[in-house]
This record gives C-alpha cells, structure tokens and sequence, in this order.
C-alpha cells in the first residue's frame, strides 16, 4: 500500500514510517505539518491512505483533521486514518461524518495505539482497504456516554458489544470469535443492528453508518 504520513513530531513520524515499511507498505511521503499535507492535495493520487495527525502546525488545533477533510471531498478513493490523543469525540466525528458516501476507507485511533504494533497495523489495512476503524477506547467512551440516547438506546448489550467490535474494523467472522459466538448469531445481530438503526434501506456502507449512528450528536 502507498501512504502519506503527516505527523509533527519527529520521533513518532519516524517510527511510523519504520512499522510500515517492516510491514511491506511504501510511504511515498512524509510532512510535518498541515501547509505542507494541504501542498500535497494536489498529488494525493501517489497514496491509498494518509495517516494524519489531528494537531498540528500551524495552529495546533485540528489543523491536521481538517486537511483530512479536504482530501476527502477531493480524493474520497483515499483513505485517511487519523491519529489523535483525546478521547473527544468531536474530532471523530467530524471525519466519520464524510465515511458513509466514500468507498476510501475511515479510522481514528489514539497515538498510544501506535506502540500496539499488530492492532496499528491491522487498523492500516482495515482503512486501506475501505473498511473503518476505531480505537476500542473511543468506543468505550461513546457507548458511555451514548448508551440511553437516541436509536442507540434501542440496542441490547449483546448489539452494543457487537457494535463496538464493528467500529474497530472486526468482520463478523472476528467478532464471532471474540464473542464466542456462531456466525449465524452474529449475522443476526448485525442484522438486529441494521433494523434498529434504521439503515437496512440505505445505499450507503451500513457498517459505517452504524457507526456514525453513536457519533452524532
């Protein structure tokens, strides 16, 4: 896979550049902050994913999320997975929100999840090839926060569990198996998902909307 890694320290843009290329991804480049990622829009048809951090230079807000943004609306084939160090989930939901229309895939993950090795990587191919990614502690604390509002509050505990490994980028094969459940009961669980939710008819990725379901506010 091609990446692009923005990321403004040094050390960390260097270690991620290292765990990829171990793991046979190209990093086609690297930026350290968001007025260089923003020069690179224009050749973001070199990469498959960029792998953003949400702060940067020059304002150290959301600098980075926001060029993310960008380069989804202009190359939603991309996918982006975005790094961050807060729970907060304005910064997540500001990114799944352009998920359900783009076949490029989505993630957010915390920066500790980096020192992670496997779950980074498998976070890395899930996202580039289309899927969506979450980190199981933003996931926690949505569900949290979340749990008796709206159409998330019509889901049982088993759904809710089901949902969170969604979110993470399990199929349902995985979530089978960490659940000790039989497929078959989790297609129907996925499905109970769907309907509660609302999504069975919408076009969209239906895992993603799920997802974005506990992400609106």
């Amino acid at each position: 896979m091609r990446i692009g890694v923005a990321e403004d320290v040094a050390l960390l843009r260097e270690g991620i550049t290292a765990i990829l290329e171990q793991h046979g991804h190209a990093v086609v480049w690297t930026v350290e902050d968001a007025d260089r990622l923003r020069a690179q829009l224009g050749t973001a048809d070199d990469i498959d994913l960029l792998i953003a951090d949400v702060r940067m230079p020059p304002h150290n807000t959301d600098d980075g999320l926001r060029v993310a943004v960008e380069l989804r609306a202009r190359r939603p084939t991309v996918g982006i997975l975005v790094l961050s160090q807060h729970l907060g989930n304005e910064y997540a939901r500001s990114l799944l929100a352009t998920a359900p229309d783009a076949p490029g895939g989505t993630g957010y993950q915390l920066k500790e999840r980096v020192g992670r090795i496997a779950d980074f990587i498998h976070s890395v191919e899930t996202v580039g090839a289309g899927g969506v990614s979450i980190d199981p502690k933003v996931i926690a604390y949505l569900m949290e926060e979340r749990s008796h509002q709206g159409a998330l509050g019509a889901l049982g505990d088993r759904e809710r569990e089901v949902l969170a490994l969604m979110a993470e980028g399990q199929t349902n094969e995985q979530i089978a198996q960490n659940l000790h459940f039989s497929p078959a009961t989790v297609e129907r669980r996925v499905s109970a998902i769907f309907t509660k939710l609302d999504l069975h008819a919408h076009p969209g990725n239906k895992r993603i909307l799920a997802v974005l379901e506990y992400l609106r506010n």
